[in-house]
């Protein structure tokens, strides 16, 4: 009998950014931190900034997601819906601190409310892309 697998589906500004089946899913919500695994139960959740990462056999592939949700349905589909998504072999460290460079600087200068909560966004997601280029910088030596 064939290993059950989970349907991913990642979405993004309107597109489909990555559709596979894979056997464990992590995600960051709101409320933490969630495991899916087959036969999980039907879920719908606000995701956090952080890392998402899902599980092949022996694949394990890393993603920075932004703010968006998780939808687990039944028959093992999930639908992850996110502002940004960037895996982790596509991160650019030296993009990623300019970013975190230049959100340090608007946030000492700039006053408009707007401003600050855009640079703070900006400087979350670049340091959830250094975390994530690092672990997986140290995975692979």
């Amino acid at each position: 009998m064939a290993k059950q697998k989970i349907h991913l589906s990642m979405i993004s500004q309107g597109s489909v950014l990555d559709t596979v089946d894979v056997d464990s899913i992590t995600a960051p919500t709101v409320e933490g931190e969630i495991t899916i695994l087959p036969g999980h139960i039907p879920l719908f959740s606000r995701l956090q900034p952080g890392e998402l990462h899902y599980k092949d056999n022996n694949l394990d592939e890393s993603f920075a997601v932004s703010a968006g949700f998780i939808d687990i349905g039944p028959d093992c589909n999930v639908t992850v819906i996110v502002d940004s998504v960037t895996a982790a072999r596509e991160i650019n460290v030296q993009k990623a601190q300019t970013a975190i460079d230049a959100a340090h600087q608007t946030m000492s200068q700039s006053q408009n409310r707007q401003e600050l909560q855009m640079a703070e966004a900006s400087l979350r997601m670049a340091l959830i892309e250094l975390k994530i280029a690092q672990k997986t910088k140290r995975a692979n030596n």
